[in-house]
């Protein structure tokens, strides 16, 4: 079976070892520095993106492949500086408003599979990076920000946009734009294909699980 989503995991994967410099260790950091950080998006970027890198960089497993390690990392680390509510309910759609609570359960744990293995494999390319914050912007008639950033390493510096806003005091990550592509647009594009067949939201579903059977590495986690 041909892999689902090939294009948005293309886009996906270039950004997935630089999404994970800025949210991993929001968690990890002490609590007098997130209250900090609460007060510019950009120095959470700055502030994480660096202990990222250095987590990174000091372990040897992660370094060398250790896929449940990395799982682990990206699932307990990453993922809670998600809202992966609101990244779910966007590549979703107006269909969204159609699917149950069961299925809107459903869709958001298939889809974060989808992504944490995504960007798993990403963390052992982490070398030598540093992150530079070019410019902070607000969105207009929002609460959200676009925090614009480099990644400087060996070759051409890699642009990305991370996109904020703010749930209850905390910065949460909703989506992350590389080469002027947003994520969250490009699994909609992917998954309105679906979407627009006889089968809906059920249809989806059950090509988010094949996919995540037959990707490689352990099984899901919960």
């Amino acid at each position: 079976m041909k892999r689902l989503f090939s294009t948005a995991a293309l886009v996906a994967r270039s950004l997935a070892q630089l999404m994970p410099l800025v949210a991993v260790a929001v968690l990890a950091t002490p609590a007098p520095a997130r209250a900090q950080q609460a007060a510019g998006p950009d120095a959470l970027v700055r502030q994480i993106s660096t202990e990222v890198i250095d987590s990174v960089k000091s372990d040897k497993a992660i370094q060398a492949g250790d896929i449940n390690k990395i799982l682990s990392l990206v699932d307990t680390k990453v993922m809670p500086s998600v809202n992966f509510e609101v990244v779910t309910r966007s590549a979703v759609g107006p269909k969204w408003r159609e699917a149950t609570p069961e299925q809107r359960t459903k869709l958001q744990s298939e889809f974060k599979t989808l992504l944490v293995r995504v960007y798993a494999g990403a963390l052992t390319q982490i070398r030598d990076q540093k992150v530079e914050i070019t410019r902070t912007a607000p969105v207009q008639s929002s609460t959200q920000v676009v925090v614009q950033s480099e990644v400087r390493g060996t070759g051409e510096p890699i642009k990305l946009d991370y996109r904020l806003d703010k749930f209850s005091d905390a910065w949460k990550i909703i989506d992350v734009n590389v080469g002027g592509i947003w994520l969250v647009q490009s699994y909609r594009s992917q998954f309105a294909q679906v979407l627009g067949g006889s089968g809906g939201i059920d249809a989806l579903i059950t090509r988010l699980v094949e996919q995540n059977k037959t990707a490689g590495g352990p099984k899901k986690t919960t």
